[in-house]
């Protein structure tokens, strides 16, 4: 049989299944970008390669996946950060013009270009440590053009850099200065028009939205989820960060791909999650450089059956992250996930909080061949060490 490239003397972490799915002598055959087989050495097929490579008995996940990003923005909110350690909550510094809003006038000054040259730097160390899928929302335009201007730069970096971009559209994300005291007129206006135009350009491959009190109201998102399934988009939601308004069991009921945050998760809201099969996306990042105390329910959602994604969540004033290790290491030591909740969290969890399972997450025959080859003597490292990369190559679409 033909193949482009083989690996082999390999140990793989395929992913497949509910475990880690571990094969200690292992191979992979890929051609044209996809996988041919994934398995024991000793039950492959007699395979005629192109190129062979000698893995030495390294480990080979599958490429990981970054589910949770606000890559595109411009300019930073270092002086926020100063003003959190002298005391200020996040919502008093957002109250008070800061926030979101900071970072909406600098991505409006800037432009397209500028825009993309400015996320390289956070995109290119996600690629570094094995990344071969990044979700990248906009919600720092809040006007119809900057909206698509954030999306079109997103877009960008997928064809400047070989890696997978999801685009989500977030203009619920927080309330322009130009629609104060007008909420559902904001909320008029994206239905309307920005999210309409955002899909008619092919710019958006999901819907999120801000469900908290310094955002929207469950009925404010309720129009937003209506406005996507009109136009035939899945959801996503920003939910139960700083408080419980209950949006995880609206985005639930409404069939959202996930709800993410998730600090004041309550009861029924997992349940709600469960019955869907919505995924529950972590955000240990934004969680530890807020100092937030309180932690998702992360045994409500293992004893519900909950899948469980981990993301950076790589944004300017909340988790100004761009290592997935570390977004690991985090979710083990602040909200006590395994070894195999992480891994899954940035595979095969992270594949479905997107729509993207049939495609990448796990190492199986048919798929994408994204993958991560590492430097390590065990899957654990991935999660234990801080402050190490060691991946040794990183392939993606077989290349």
């Amino acid at each position: 049989m033909r193949c482009d490239r083989l690996w082999k003397d390999a140990r793989l972490a395929t992913m497949a299944g509910d475990a880690l799915g571990i094969v200690e002598q292992g191979v992979i055959a890929a051609a044209d970008g996809r996988i041919l087989y994934a398995g024991a050495t000793d039950d492959a097929p007699r395979f005629e390669a192109v190129e062979m490579i000698g893995c030495d008995g390294r480990w080979i996940t599958p490429g990981l996946i970054d589910c949770h990003t606000h890559l595109v923005h411009a300019g930073d909110r270092a002086h926020e950060f100063e003003l959190r350690l002298a005391g200020a909550s996040y919502e008093e510094i957002a109250r008070a013009g800061g926030g979101i809003v900071s970072t909406m006038k600098a991505t409006r000054a800037a432009s397209e270009a500028a825009l993309i040259d400015s996320a390289l730097p956070r995109l290119d160390a996600l690629i570094a440590e094995g990344v071969t899928t990044v979700e990248v929302k906009s919600g720092y335009g809040l006007t119809h053009e900057d909206e698509l201007k954030m999306l079109r730069a997103a877009r960008a970096l997928g064809e400047v850099r070989p890696v997978r971009v999801c685009t989500t559209f977030l203009g619920a994300h927080a309330l322009p200065p130009e629609y104060t005291g007008d909420a559902d007129g904001y909320i008029a206006a994206l239905c309307d028009d920005m999210l309409p135009a955002a899909a008619k350009a092919g710019l958006v491959d999901a819907v999120d939205a801000f469900c908290e009190g310094i955002g929207f109201s469950a009925a404010q998102t309720a129009r937003m989820f209506d406005a996507a399934r009109r136009l035939g988009l899945p959801v996503k939601l920003h939910a139960e960060q700083l408080s419980n308004l209950h949006g995880a069991r609206l985005a639930a009921e409404s069939g959202a791909l996930s709800a993410d945050h998730l600090e004041h998760l309550d009861a029924d809201g997992i349940a709600a999650m469960a019955r869907a099969g919505t995924v529950a996306t972590l955000l240990p990042g934004a969680f530890y450089f807020t100092r937030e105390t309180k932690r998702p329910p992360v045994d409500g959602l293992r004893a519900a059956g909950v899948p469980i994604a981990i993301a950076t969540d790589c944004n300017p004033g909340t988790s100004p992250l761009t290592s997935l290790l570390l977004a690991m290491n985090m979710g083990a030591t602040l909200f006590r996930l395994t070894v195999e909740e992480c891994l899954a969290g940035v595979t095969r969890n992270a594949a479905r909080a997107l729509g993207l399972s049939r495609e990448v997450g796990t190492i199986e025959v048919g798929k994408s061949c994204d993958l991560a080859i590492w430097n390590v003597e065990r899957p654990a490292e991935l999660v234990y060490r801080m402050g190490l990369n060691p991946l040794h190559a990183r392939i993606w679409k077989g290349l």
